[in-house]
């Protein structure tokens, strides 16, 4: 557009904020407060992340712990293991019914999420494949919105409808995702189109390694990993940007398919579902640039050169270290890095693991030494995620719609806990900040 750059400069001089503003009014940017904690806003009996502790008005960092419905994630991990089960189903019915289920009634809640999978009847060819996008978060998001439109009660807003809404979109999730990919792969990266049909006896990580490959052929330990990043990506608390986001446009009353559009838009941003692409591109350039990647002192010359901005994309950020909430540890981080282990071993990728672990052990160091803090830095689950990812070939664009298929359990759980408690629109307030100004004429301007 002619002039466009004379509009930008208008805007980003009429947009411009002072810092000090913020302080002089008391806002708390980000919904954070001076020490980082997040401010309250709301009530959940859905998830909880626990990483600090308050003594006497001082946070005291403590291992983290990851709750859904008051049971320990690393509980539930441990029992699906001893079990030679898969526990991401058993996560989503405890998220949504808030009971973990007995045999029989797991059983059949997963029989109803793989019999839901099969998209409505024409669905894949009118709203997929023939309106396809290179971004699949943005193909997954219009997908949500437009199964509105086959949906024959969409607006009902009772618990028994918006519940059936909810578990088919858990469902349907893992074939819009694979399908928008491959759509993507074919109509933009000119490959072959392959679809295949979902099978009703798999559950949600063996359903989507058979969708997105041509063979649909995979492991045991492929299957059991994705699953287990599938049940630790689930839930993380009301307060994550997209879960609260739900939470927000479900307060207004609005149907189903907006409000978990809304959270899939939140998740899509890098500084939320992105940030384990960032991890990738870090560590590519890490093992490019690092010649012997089991010595300590060469990877921690490289840490410090990313850390002083001078390395990767020169914003002084170490991808997948430190977190908002962990202090000492991030639970998921550490389940998924110790079976990550087992996958390495069987990719012949244990040199890569290893170089994984030693920055992890090294990061906190060098942080210490660079800014001079002794703030607790521990690594947090997307550190170790892309790179398990990667070891189940499955490609970049594919990452964080992985973590929808994932977060749509939490994120229907809490529109369910909005709608039947929360009765109030949320509206926090904007202070503004603008002088006033009389209005001119538009001949004397």
């Amino acid at each position: 557009m002619q002039g466009g750059k004379d509009y930008a400069s208008k805007i980003l001089w009429n947009d411009h904020i002072d810092a000090d503003l913020y302080a002089r009014f008391n806002v708390k940017r980000g919904l954070r407060n001076a020490d980082g904690t997040g401010v309250l806003v709301g009530l959940t009996r859905i998830g909880d992340v626990h990483g600090y502790i308050m003594d006497e008005g001082e946070k005291v960092a403590v291992d983290g712990k990851l709750y859904y419905r008051g049971v320990d994630v690393e509980d539930l991990v441990a029992a699906a293991a001893a079990e030679g089960r898969y526990g991401f189903e058993e996560a989503v019915y405890l998220l949504m019914f808030g009971v973990l289920p007995n045999k029989e009634q797991l059983a059949e809640f997963c029989a109803l999420i793989g019999n839901s999978r099969t998209l409505p009847p024409n669905f894949a060819e009118d709203s997929i494949m023939k309106a396809p996008s290179r971004d699949v978060m943005n193909k997954l998001g219009r997908s949500v919105l437009t199964l509105y439109s086959y949906d024959e009660d969409p607006e009902n807003l009772s618990p028994e409808n918006v519940l059936r809404q909810c578990l088919e979109l858990i469902a349907r999730f893992p074939t819009i995702v694979a399908y928008s990919y491959m759509a993507k792969k074919h109509y933009y990266d000119h490959e072959s189109l392959i679809i295949h049909l979902p099978e009703p006896t798999c559950q949600s990580a063996e359903s989507i390694l058979s969708l997105i490959r041509p063979d649909q052929k995979y492991t045991r330990l492929e299957a059991e990993i994705l699953d287990l990043a599938l049940t630790l990506h689930a839930e993380h608390g009301g307060g994550n940007n997209s879960t609260f986001a739900v939470h927000l446009v479900s307060s207004a009353d609005t149907d189903t398919y907006a409000a978990i559009t809304a959270g899939i838009n939140s998740l899509k941003g890098f500084k939320h579902g992105g940030a384990n692409s960032r991890v990738m591109g870090m560590m590519e350039e890490i093992k490019q640039h690092v010649a012997h990647w089991d010595s300590e002192g060469e990877v921690a010359d490289y840490l410090t050169k990313i850390l002083l901005g001078e390395a990767y994309d020169g914003s002084g950020l170490i991808y997948g270290q430190g977190h908002a909430v962990y202090t000492k540890s991030d639970p998921r981080a550490v389940l998924l890095r110790d079976k990550a282990a087992l996958l390495a071993a069987e990719k012949q990728l244990t040199d890569e693991f290893n170089l994984y672990r030693l920055i992890e052990r090294l990061v906190p160091t060098v942080f210490k030494q660079i800014k001079g803090s002794d703030k607790e830095i521990c690594t947090n689950v997307d550190f170790y995620s892309g790179f398990v990812y990667k070891m189940l070939d499955i490609p970049q664009e594919l990452y964080t719609p992985l973590f929808a298929v994932s977060r749509v359990a939490g994120w229907c759980a809490h529109r369910m806990e909005e709608i039947i408690t929360g009765g109030r629109i949320i509206r926090p307030a904007y202070k503004c900040v603008q002088t006033r100004s009389p209005y001119r004429p538009l001949a004397e301007r």
